[in-house]
Formats: structure tokens, sequence, C-alpha cells
């Protein structure tokens, strides 16, 4: 997106700037902001809400002069939009927006999970629950960090083909695995356990198999995923003590929008970073509903919605 206007207190950016709006918010002033250890802003705590990011107001209104409610503060499904500037992030004009876009989300939460919440380090083993969109992010962040065996777990096979591009080394089919847990293949295909597990669908039942996949004494569990609201994850409290795991959340993969985005939009330019397979579709604005479709129909990683095509 390209700045039209700013308002009387914007510095950061001016008209005519290329940027991307991105959810998490980053005023760069809070303790949180300037600490290397969270991504998560104190005087902007994330929330899903329909105001704008300062004040419980609404900037849109239709031609009726009826409310439009904002969405997630970013409402980047128009031609223009109202951002705080906290959910900005300055971009170079020559990086295509069709790429620079899929990092302001899921792509950007699974490498980051993989880069800046695991941490994971060259010839460590990797084992991804849901090759989805997000899981595939994963397994690019785990190649691009020099994992040696990435394995992907799915019930569609099919996502293995599919994986291999993103740099997945293994599969395990969740739904035939020799009438063993999936947990148990892993840790017989691992030595012991993957160094760094992660769940990309959403079910706590799935993160007690990532758990249980991890290995005992360094694993790391990344939980991206989100169930329902109900959903619990349960634990003993010995095992806890005795297996010396980290189980960690991950909003947005750690990534920090104003200086780690920037990074990896250099890595793509650089020829490093593999996006471009990740965009599988690509419409017009006109057919929106279109995309929406192939995305709850799984027939698409990441559908492109073109403004001005």
């Amino acid at each position: 997106r390209v700045v039209e206007s700013v308002g009387k207190d914007v510095t950061e950016v001016t008209k005519g700037d290329t940027v991307i709006p991105i959810f998490l918010p980053d005023c760069g002033e809070c303790r949180d902001c300037k600490s290397t250890k969270s991504n998560l802003c104190t005087n902007f705590p994330f929330k899903v809400s329909p105001w704008m990011l300062r004040n419980e107001k609404t900037r849109f209104t239709d031609l009726n002069g009826e409310f439009i409610y904002h969405f997630m503060s970013v409402s980047s499904f128009s031609e223009y939009t109202v951002v705080d500037v906290a959910n900005v992030t300055k971009i170079d004009s020559d990086i295509p927006p069709d790429r620079a876009c899929l990092l302001t989300c899921g792509i950007g939460a699974g490498v980051g999970a993989a880069w800046k919440t695991a941490g994971v380090e060259p010839g460590s083993t990797v084992a991804i629950f849901g090759l989805g969109s997000i899981g595939l992010a994963v397994a690019e962040g785990a190649r691009l960090c020099g994992a040696t065996k990435i394995i992907g777990v799915d019930v569609n096979p099919e996502k293995f083909v599919v994986g291999k591009k993103f740099g997945v080394t293994d599969f395990v089919h969740a739904g035939e695995s020799e009438n063993k847990p999936v947990s148990q293949v892993i840790i017989e295909m691992t030595d012991g356990g993957a160094d760094y597990c992660f769940e990309c669908v959403g079910m706590a039942s799935l993160m007690h198999e990532a758990y249980a996949s991890c290995r005992k004494g360094w694993g790391k569990i990344i939980v991206l995923g989100l169930d329902k609201p109900e959903a619990r994850l349960s634990l003993s409290c010995s095992k806890v003590l005795h297996d010396g795991k980290t189980l960690q959340g991950n909003l947005f993969g750690g990534l920090k929008p104003k200086s780690h985005v920037s990074v990896l939009l250099k890595r793509y330019m650089d020829k490093e970073l593999q996006l471009d397979q990740f965009i599988t579709h690509e419409v017009e604005f006109k057919d929106i509903n279109k995309a929406f479709d192939l995305l709850k129909n799984g027939q698409c990683i990441r559908c492109v919605i073109w403004m001005n095509k």
C-alpha cells in the first residue's frame, strides 16, 4: 500500500511511502517493544477489536452514514483504509506487494516461529504438526535455519509433495502410523525425539502429541494453532518437572513488525527465503468471495487479492 496522507503527529511515515499494515502493534517506545525478548506491545496489547487502536471509534462509514467497523486494526479488504502508525511497517518500494503481504500474518508467523521463537539451529530435527500454509512456513523457516530433518505430520499424504518444496524431508501420515502413536514414530525417527515441535492446527490433542514427540532435556514445543476457547491443555506436574521440555506460545512468530519483517523481505530479495511458491491463486478484488471459497475448501496455500486489476 502507498500512504495517501498522515495525521499531524505522525513522523514515522510520509505521503507516498510504501508500507504494509500488520495486525500486531509495534509502538517502538514501551518496555516490551524496546526489549529483544518480546514482540507484545505494552502500550497497545493485541486484541480483536472493531475500533481504531487508540480509541473506541471507527473511521469508516457507508454511503448512508452507517458505521463500518474495523478488523484486526488493519481492515485491508478495502482500497483505502485508516491505520494507526503502530500497525504500519515501511518497506522498500521495489519489493513486490504480492510477496510483501504474505509476511504480514501467517507466513511471517510460521517463518518467525522457527527463526525467532524456537531459534532452530543448524543440524537440528524438527516436527511440524499440520502442513497448511503456517506449517509450510515453519518448514521454510526451519530450512533457512539449517535444520537437517524436517518431519511433516498430516492426515493428507498429498501435503508431503507440497511440503518438499519448503524443506520437509520426511512425512508421518497421522491416520496410518502402524498402530503407533505419532509421537512414538517421531521418537524412533529422531533417536529420542525431535529438538523442536510445532503445533500448527489448533487442537489440544495435537499439542499433547507434539509435547510427547519432543526430546527430553532440551526439546521445545511451539504452539501456533488456536483451539476453541474452552479447550484445555493438561500435563502432569511430575511430567513437566522430569521431562525438562519447554512449551511456548507464539504470536506472529515472535517477529517485531517494524524490524524483523524487513529482514525477511531482504532475504526474499536476496533469493534466500522462498515466498513465490506460497501463492497458488490470484483474483481480482471483485472476486474476493472466490478467494474465501478456495481457502475454506483447502484448495490454496495463499491467494492474493489484487485491488487494481
